[in-house]
């Protein structure tokens, strides 16, 4: 023993080697992350999106999903939360459960990023992407509207949006589906809201 200090075991051979190994894989990533383009242009927003599913993150690619989709995140959350507080206010005790368990998870995570992962696991988006996702065979763009197509033949749509950056649309038509629903059972809640609390 050393004054002060423990001596620890040499490393196995095989922990040598799996650290070797692992700084090998982070330095190769790295380089390919250098080398990734802009994600001002679709094969970046593309090739961003495809690591946020390897590494089973979808929050990490909210950032390249359309303006509109993005937008209606933050009012899913919103009026989920919103809804929440009126339940946990005015409803009975034994209405609660009900109603709390149409509102979860997202009132209690109302913001737009964990929204989208939230839902991007629930309805399988990750799975679908992580089948179907590979590398990019050509891109076609027509003004603010692109499309990348695979090297297996699948197209991802992508608008541009203000600020310069590609987003994904293949979500848009659900999530402001979603929105707008979230608004209308807020309605509703909100009149519940009000019954309970003239009766009481």
């Amino acid at each position: 023993m050393i004054y002060g200090v423990t001596a620890m075991r040499r490393p196995s051979i095989a922990q040598g080697l799996a650290l070797g190994v692992a700084l090998v894989l982070l330095a190769a990533w790295g380089i390919a992350w250098l080398r990734f383009p802009s994600d001002r242009t679709v094969e970046g927003a593309y090739y961003r999106v495809v690591k946020a599913v390897v590494h089973d993150e979808p929050q990490a690619f909210f950032a390249y999903i359309e303006t509109e989709a993005q937008h209606a995140c933050f009012t899913i959350g919103e009026y989920r939360a919103k809804s929440k507080q009126r339940v946990l206010k005015s409803f009975p005790p034994a209405a609660r459960p009900a109603a709390l368990h149409n509102l979860e998870p997202l009132a209690s995570h109302p913001d737009g990023p964990e929204v989208f992962a939230s839902l991007a696991r629930s309805q399988g988006w990750l799975d679908n992407l992580r089948r179907d996702l590979s590398g990019i065979d050509h891109v076609e763009q027509n003004d603010e509207r692109a499309s990348a197509q695979t090297i297996r033949g699948t197209r991802y749509p992508f608008r541009r949006r203000e600020n310069g950056i590609w987003g994904l649309t293949l979500f848009t038509a659900f999530l402001m589906e979603e929105a707008e629903r979230a608004a209308r059972d807020d309605k509703q809640l909100e009149q519940a809201a009000v019954d309970y609390d003239r009766k009481r």
